[in-house]
Protein backbone atom coordinates (compact mmCIF):
# COMPACT_ATOMS: atom_id res chain seq x y z
CA UNK A 1 0.00 0.00 0.00
CA UNK A 2 1.24 3.77 -0.87
CA UNK A 3 1.45 5.70 2.18
CA UNK A 4 0.93 9.14 2.43
CA UNK A 5 3.53 11.45 1.21
CA UNK A 6 4.13 14.70 3.04
CA UNK A 7 5.78 17.72 2.04
CA UNK A 8 6.92 20.63 3.64
CA UNK A 9 10.14 23.33 2.64
CA UNK A 10 10.79 26.85 3.45
CA UNK A 11 13.16 29.53 2.25
CA UNK A 12 14.13 31.95 4.45
CA UNK A 13 10.83 34.13 4.50
CA UNK A 14 9.00 30.96 5.79
CA UNK A 15 11.61 30.12 7.85
CA UNK A 16 11.07 33.55 9.58
CA UNK A 17 6.93 33.40 9.26
CA UNK A 18 7.27 30.14 11.52
CA UNK A 19 9.28 31.62 13.98
CA UNK A 20 7.71 34.84 14.32
CA UNK A 21 4.40 33.22 14.00
CA UNK A 22 5.17 31.32 17.30
CA UNK A 23 3.27 31.92 20.11
CA UNK A 24 4.72 31.78 23.96
CA UNK A 25 6.86 29.16 24.49
CA UNK A 26 3.90 26.63 25.37
CA UNK A 27 1.76 27.14 22.89
CA UNK A 28 4.61 26.13 20.13
CA UNK A 29 4.00 27.25 16.23
CA UNK A 30 1.07 29.25 15.06
CA UNK A 31 -1.49 27.34 12.89
CA UNK A 32 -1.98 29.92 10.71
CA UNK A 33 2.16 30.55 10.14
CA UNK A 34 1.99 26.29 9.60
CA UNK A 35 -0.69 26.66 6.95
CA UNK A 36 1.21 29.92 5.36
CA UNK A 37 4.37 27.07 4.64
CA UNK A 38 2.51 24.75 3.58
CA UNK A 39 1.24 27.08 0.74
CA UNK A 40 4.71 27.79 0.06
CA UNK A 41 5.15 24.05 -1.36
CA UNK A 42 2.92 24.65 -4.55
CA UNK A 43 4.19 23.17 -7.37
CA UNK A 44 5.46 19.28 -8.11
CA UNK A 45 7.60 17.38 -5.71
CA UNK A 46 9.49 14.38 -7.14
CA UNK A 47 11.76 11.25 -5.23
CA UNK A 48 11.47 8.13 -3.78
CA UNK A 49 8.73 6.97 -1.22
CA UNK A 50 9.47 3.41 0.79
CA UNK A 51 11.84 3.05 -2.14
CA UNK A 52 9.76 3.77 -5.31
CA UNK A 53 10.03 6.76 -7.21
CA UNK A 54 7.05 9.11 -6.15
CA UNK A 55 5.83 12.69 -7.16
CA UNK A 56 3.39 14.36 -5.07
CA UNK A 57 1.63 18.41 -6.02
CA UNK A 58 0.03 20.88 -4.19
CA UNK A 59 -2.01 23.58 -4.49
CA UNK A 60 -3.64 25.88 -3.31
CA UNK A 61 -7.83 25.69 -3.25
CA UNK A 62 -11.38 27.41 -2.16
CA UNK A 63 -9.79 30.85 -2.81
CA UNK A 64 -6.51 29.84 -0.70
CA UNK A 65 -8.51 28.17 2.37
CA UNK A 66 -7.26 24.78 1.70
CA UNK A 67 -3.83 23.26 0.94
CA UNK A 68 -4.62 20.09 -1.76
CA UNK A 69 -1.67 17.87 -1.85
CA UNK A 70 -2.23 15.02 -4.76
CA UNK A 71 0.13 11.88 -4.25
CA UNK A 72 0.31 9.28 -7.46
CA UNK A 73 -0.88 11.57 -9.65
CA UNK A 74 -2.64 9.81 -12.41
CA UNK A 75 -2.17 6.16 -11.47
CA UNK A 76 -4.16 3.87 -9.34
CA UNK A 77 -3.33 4.32 -5.83
CA UNK A 78 -3.55 8.55 -6.43
CA UNK A 79 -4.04 9.60 -2.55
CA UNK A 80 -5.23 13.52 -1.82
CA UNK A 81 -4.67 15.20 1.63
CA UNK A 82 -6.69 18.75 2.53
CA UNK A 83 -4.81 20.90 5.09
CA UNK A 84 -6.57 24.00 6.47
CA UNK A 85 -6.95 26.14 9.46
CA UNK A 86 -9.80 25.69 12.01
CA UNK A 87 -9.88 28.45 14.50
CA UNK A 88 -5.87 28.39 16.00
CA UNK A 89 -5.60 24.93 14.69
CA UNK A 90 -3.85 23.19 11.48
CA UNK A 91 -6.31 19.99 10.73
CA UNK A 92 -5.53 18.06 7.60
CA UNK A 93 -7.71 14.90 5.99
CA UNK A 94 -5.81 11.93 3.83
CA UNK A 95 -8.18 10.30 1.25
CA UNK A 96 -6.50 7.33 1.13
CA UNK A 97 -6.29 4.53 -1.77
CA UNK A 98 -7.44 2.13 0.90
CA UNK A 99 -10.83 3.81 1.13
CA UNK A 100 -10.38 5.04 4.87
CA UNK A 101 -9.85 9.32 5.55
CA UNK A 102 -7.25 9.76 8.84
CA UNK A 103 -7.45 13.00 10.46
CA UNK A 104 -4.88 14.70 11.86
CA UNK A 105 -4.01 17.74 14.19
CA UNK A 106 -0.78 19.95 14.05
CA UNK A 107 0.86 19.36 17.64
CA UNK A 108 1.60 22.93 17.77
CA UNK A 109 3.58 22.49 21.14
CA UNK A 110 6.22 20.05 19.85
CA UNK A 111 6.54 21.42 16.56
CA UNK A 112 8.88 23.21 15.18
CA UNK A 113 9.95 25.54 12.45
CA UNK A 114 12.07 23.27 11.27
CA UNK A 115 10.19 19.91 11.71
CA UNK A 116 6.30 19.73 11.32
CA UNK A 117 4.58 16.82 13.94
CA UNK A 118 0.91 15.66 13.22
CA UNK A 119 -1.01 13.36 15.24
CA UNK A 120 -3.97 11.33 14.62
CA UNK A 121 -7.42 12.71 15.72
CA UNK A 122 -9.38 10.22 14.31
CA UNK A 123 -11.11 9.38 11.11
CA UNK A 124 -13.66 7.62 9.29
CA UNK A 125 -14.15 4.18 7.79
CA UNK A 126 -11.42 2.70 10.02
CA UNK A 127 -10.93 1.00 13.24
CA UNK A 128 -7.41 2.60 14.57
CA UNK A 129 -7.41 -0.51 16.69
CA UNK A 130 -8.20 -2.94 13.99
CA UNK A 131 -7.41 -1.11 10.55
CA UNK A 132 -4.48 -0.61 8.63
CA UNK A 133 -4.23 3.42 8.36
CA UNK A 134 -1.17 6.47 8.71
CA UNK A 135 -1.45 7.33 12.21
CA UNK A 136 1.09 10.66 12.64
CA UNK A 137 4.09 11.34 11.32
CA UNK A 138 6.92 14.58 11.09
CA UNK A 139 8.06 16.50 8.03
CA UNK A 140 11.34 18.15 7.94
CA UNK A 141 12.61 20.41 6.30
CA UNK A 142 16.05 19.65 4.57
CA UNK A 143 16.75 22.42 2.53
CA UNK A 144 14.53 25.30 0.80
CA UNK A 145 13.88 22.57 -2.38
CA UNK A 146 14.23 19.09 0.00
CA UNK A 147 12.34 17.70 2.61
CA UNK A 148 11.99 14.42 4.69
CA UNK A 149 9.32 12.99 6.37
CA UNK A 150 8.38 9.80 8.21
CA UNK A 151 4.78 8.59 8.54
CA UNK A 152 3.48 6.08 11.19
CA UNK A 153 1.66 2.94 9.60
CA UNK A 154 -0.50 1.40 12.06
CA UNK A 155 -1.80 -2.17 12.28
CA UNK A 156 -3.97 -3.73 14.67
CA UNK A 157 -3.68 -0.92 17.26
CA UNK A 158 0.05 -0.49 17.26
CA UNK A 159 2.82 0.59 15.01
CA UNK A 160 3.70 -1.65 11.64
CA UNK A 161 6.39 0.34 10.29
CA UNK A 162 7.28 3.96 9.76
CA UNK A 163 7.40 5.18 5.72
CA UNK A 164 10.19 7.07 4.86
CA UNK A 165 10.01 10.13 1.83
CA UNK A 166 12.32 11.92 0.62
CA UNK A 167 10.95 14.56 -1.95
CA UNK A 168 12.89 17.59 -3.95
CA UNK A 169 10.86 20.38 -5.44
CA UNK A 170 10.84 19.70 -9.18
CA UNK A 171 12.23 22.92 -11.14
CA UNK A 172 11.14 23.09 -15.16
Amino acid sequence: MKMRIAAWTAGAALGVALVSGAHAKDEGIAAKAAFQALAGLAGTWQGQAGGEPAQVGYRLASAGSVVMETQFPGTDHEMITMYHLDGAELLATHYCAAGNQPRFKLDRKHSTAAKLIFAFAGGSNLNPKRDSHIHGGAIAIQGPDAILAEWDHWQNGALDQKMRFDLQRRRD
